[in-house]
């Protein structure tokens, strides 16, 4: 999924799209001279010295990456942490979302944009030497269509799939794609079957190199070292990963060869750590940033810390609850004839009523009163559209408050009762319920969370199984595989910061459509939405996500429950840093220590 889970799945991370309106949307240019107000606070720093050449920083990471290295199958945030830094696409967003160029030099639409040409870069090179040509564009996206590449694992085929050809191509009734042509080894076509909103994000994907893969069937692509393997894994960015000892610590090594200049540091260094301890890490200088995901409790501890500055603002990404609708093959994803009801939360009544019983503002806490979970650092959220998002209309969509009396009435005139006295209900055949949840490590607040929804459900007589958590890779690949026992599981998501259109998540053939969702409505609202005879009119689009937010609030595949405020720390002495509204990974060869 542009945008898969929160781990925040992105597909948005090493992809883009159109965001024209965020919240504190400033880029912070240096995070040490934080002049213009771009900065919540921070204490008093020491007064800064001359810059410095090499050294390393430290960054913080919470949950360790699945160690799949390749932009077009990793699946998980922190593998993105890196990819974000080691590979890079055409073109990149400036801290308004607009789109700005990055290995191409410019791009023009053909008069009726049905056709998108980017003249490329000349100087680059990939981290082996290598030339970067059009010839990697060709074979990224022509990967991405290929028969083999959903079996495989692959998720992101909405980048392809607007393509001319894409259905014959990866049908195997073609032997070439037509969707994309190489002009020249600096020039390439891409070619959409219509008029398309969403072309410039639908072509942001980062690059892999043609030379390296190749000879390597691409279902074998994400097994490979070159996908794994620290000194084997090759980009173009300002860095390269050098070695990793897995779930400990990431090391990328600068690009000394790297078009836009050879980067200050020596170094990066990803190490992977508990939430919990981290702010006493960058307090004594065992870490030097923790970027994003500072908790939200430990903000107000450490924002008057000498030598500690902070950096606050709305974010793209959100937590939910998801719930099962569907179970079925693990390898059956979008295979909806192969799909099983799961029959506990078939009842939308049951699942509305779980959404009134939980009290999703006792976890945001009134930022007045500093309390709940994130110290009222965020907002509880009906509709998966952040605050950051255009998309975003809270005051058009009638969602649900926090009601435990009324989630008792729902479930009543549902049939739900309490008929052998011990306190819970049964389904209305007379049988036992039990709801399963699950849940990941690595985020403290979601970690926090858990028992508390298990509390709120059981106070509405609802039972509630809380499982034990799991690392974050085995949580979301017992989420993927469709796990028959899972009911409720706990994840998060990131919009697009190229285009908020949720459909790789909630569109019922979208390979992230974790709870199995199936509803017509709902897929023809977001074909809808990007429909070319009326979506580039923004106003437009805004009108159909409405409609399509208060369908998705009645049937309530999953339930959002906030988007929290990302909260950023790091040692004053570090600049260069841009901070935008969807990333702090941009620029990394400007990354310096000062004296």
């Amino acid at each position: 999924m542009k945008n898969k889970h929160s781990w925040y799945v992105i597909s948005g991370a090493l992809s883009l799209g159109l965001i024209l309106g965020a919240c504190s949307g400033d880029t912070v240019d240096s995070p040490s001279d934080t002049g213009g107000g771009t900065s919540d606070g921070g204490g008093d720093s020491e007064e800064q010295g001359g810059p410095v050449e090499g050294g390393n920083v430290n960054l913080a990471m919470f949950s360790p990456p699945e160690n799949l290295f390749n932009p077009i199958f990793y699946t998980a945030l922190y593998d993105a942490h890196i990819l974000d830094i080691t590979h890079e696409g055409l073109v990149s967003q400036d801290k308004e979302f607009g789109f700005i160029p990055k290995l191409a030099e410019d791009w023009e639409f053909s008069e009726d944009n049905t056709e998108l040409t980017y003249n490329l870069r000349q100087d680059v090179k990939w981290h082996d030497g290598e030339d970067f040509t059009a010839d990697d564009v060709v074979f990224t996206f022509t990967s991405l269509a290929d028969p083999d590449y959903v079996t495989a694992g692959g998720v992101r085929v909405e980048y392809v799939d607007s393509l001319v050809g894409y259905e014959e191509y990866s049908s195997g009734e073609a032997d070439e794609f037509e969707g994309i042509e190489k002009v020249d080894d600096y020039t390439v076509t891409f070619k959409f079957k219509e008029a398309s909103v969403k072309a410039l994000a639908d072509t942001s994907l980062a690059i892999i190199p043609e030379h390296v893969f190749a000879d390597i069937p691409v279902a074998e692509i994400p097994e490979v070292a070159e996908s794994r393997d620290g000194g084997a894994v090759i980009g173009t960015g300002a860095f390269k990963l050098k070695e990793y000892m897995e779930g400990e610590q990431y090391i990328l090594e600068a690009n000394e060869d790297y078009y836009a200049g050879a980067p200050h540091l020596d170094t990066i260094t990803w190490k992977i750590v508990g939430q919990s301890v981290a702010a006493g890490m960058l307090e004594n200088g065992e870490l030097d940033y923790i970027p994003r995901d500072l908790a939200p409790q430990d903000a107000a501890t450490i924002e008057d810390i000498d030598g500690v500055e902070i950096f606050e603002q709305a974010q793209l990404g959100y937590q939910y609850m998801g719930f099962k609708l569907h179970h079925g093959p693990d390898d059956a994803l979008t295979d909806k004839s192969t799909w099983e009801v799961n029959e506990k939360l078939d009842s939308k009544e049951l699942r509305q009523a779980i959404a009134y019983a939980f009290n999703r503002q006792g976890i945001v806490g009134d930022p007045e009163k500093a309390n709940g979970l994130l110290g009222g650092r965020g907002s509880v959220l009906d509709a998966p559209f952040p605050e950051a998002s255009w998309a975003y209309n809270p005051d058009a969509i009638e969602g649900y408050e926090y009601d435990p009396e009324k989630a008792k009435e729902v479930l009543d005139a549902a049939g739900y009762e309490d008929t052998n006295g011990d306190g819970f209900r049964e389904d209305p055949d007379g049988n036992e319920l039990v709801l399963n949840l699950d849940y990941p490590v690595g985020n403290e607040t979601r970690e926090k969370m858990a028992p508390i929804i298990q509390q709120d459900l059981e106070e509405v007589g609802l039972k509630v199984d809380l499982k034990t958590p799991r690392e974050a890779p085995a949580h979301f690949e017992l989420v993927e595989k469709n796990n028959n026992e899972v009911d409720l599981y706990l994840a998060g998501w990131s919009l697009s910061s190229g285009d908020p259109d949720p459909a790789s998540l909630y569109k019922s053939t979208a390979p992230y459509n974790y709870p199995r969702w199936d509803n017509e409505a709902s897929d023809q609202l977001l074909d809808d939405a990007v429909n070319p005879e009326f979506a580039f009119e923004q106003e437009y689009r805004q009108e159909k996500y409405v409609e399509w937010a208060q369908n998705f609030v009645d049937e309530l595949p999953v339930l959002p429950v906030y988007s929290e405020n990302e909260i950023h720390a790091w040692n004053s002495k570090l600049t260069g840093v841009t901070i935008k509204p969807f990333t702090f990974k941009d620029d990394t060869h400007l990354w310096q220590w000062t004296e």
